[in-house]
């Protein structure tokens, strides 16, 4: 039987990339998309969500969520995703539209439809799982497995010094969630900064002339620029599709249990993930956290599931 996941994101390159893999992933049903604002606006993630669908020809309903975070101002990245959030691709424009219910409700409808049989991708800020949780408390015992990409612990942050992208963008939201017993595995940067997708990866795609390699060329040609310039990293780092790979493969990463919060204080820590490795707080674990991973093994399974999907939309 196919697990069921429903993908919570903000449709940026790595993004763009996950939902390709789950598209390509014959153990995943792919029951929605939703959609919040952090690498783009949300208009434009839903645009780009809906385009990637039209490339496949693909139909899955799409919802457009939160346009702001709970209580931070809106920040977007169109340094490290370009423009539109998918770098130099060209989406082609959709036949479809967005479904009328928003997000937040598209979230607990299909939960609470299916208890227990649908497991959450989260790879943007956390605002429309939080809204979900406050407008119906009842899917948190009704949700098996919430996978997370988001957080940085013993790793610098990509935002500030101390914080990731997507937990920084809303770190109340963040707050909700960590603290509402979901079943939580986190995967923060300190394994996805090792699952780095080179030139030569993407040149392997391209041997198979498809609109998925022209796409996740033009996409990552922009966000390779922006490692290289700004991070010193050759190929770019691809965090949300090691999160989604989890919901199929968990064994691509080393799990151990942790206290893991977010600091909301304000000031130079905002958007802080930290967690408590040595028991200092005496507080019990509130979720898994992958804290090593294989990372050439996942970037193979990768390039073979693109590959897999190239050679069923050839050119």
């Amino acid at each position: 039987m196919k697990k069921q996941i429903l993908i919570d994101t903000d449709p940026g390159i790595d993004d763009t990339l996950a939902i390709l893999l789950a598209l390509a992933s014959p153990e995943l049903e792919l029951k929605g998309l939703s959609v919040v604002c952090g690498n783009c606006t949300v208009d434009q993630g839903v645009g780009n969500a809906l385009g990637v669908l039209e490339v496949l020809h693909r139909q899955v309903q799409v919802a457009r969520g939160a346009d702001r975070p709970l209580v931070q101002p809106l920040l977007i990245a169109p340094e490290t995703h370009g423009g539109t959030g998918i770098g130099y691709a060209r989406l082609p424009v959709s036949t479809f539209a967005p479904i009328a219910k928003r997000a937040a409700e598209f979230i607990i409808e299909q939960v609470l439809a299916a208890p227990g049989q649908i497991c959450l991708v989260c790879i943007g800020p956390l605002t429309n799982l939080a809204m979900a949780i406050r407008l119906e408390p009842s899917i948190v015992n009704a949700i098996p497995e919430v996978i997370i990409m988001g957080g940085a612990l013993r790793h610098p942050g990509n935002t500030t010094p101390q914080a990731e992208f997507n937990v920084y963008c809303d770190p109340h939201a963040a707050h909700i969630v960590f603290h509402s017993g979901l079943p939580i595995t986190l995967v923060p940067l300190d394994v996805t900064y090792q699952a780095i997708l080179t030139q030569q990866d993407v040149d392997r795609l391209l041997c198979l002339p498809s609109p998925v390699s022209r796409l996740i060329a033009d996409a990552t040609r922009f966000y390779m620029e922006f490692h290289d310039q700004y991070q010193g990293i050759n190929g770019c780092v691809i965090n949300d599709p090691l999160a989604l790979a989890l919901a199929f493969a968990p064994g691509l990463v080393d799990l151990g249990s942790l206290y893991v919060d977010v600091d909301i204080s304000g000031g130079v820590s905002l958007g802080n993930t930290y967690a408590d490795f040595f028991h200092l707080t005496e507080n019990e674990p509130n979720m898994s956290v992958a804290l090593g991973v294989r990372p050439r093994e996942f970037i193979e399974l990768f390039l073979e599931r693109m590959e897999g999907l190239c050679r069923s939309y050839p050119m």
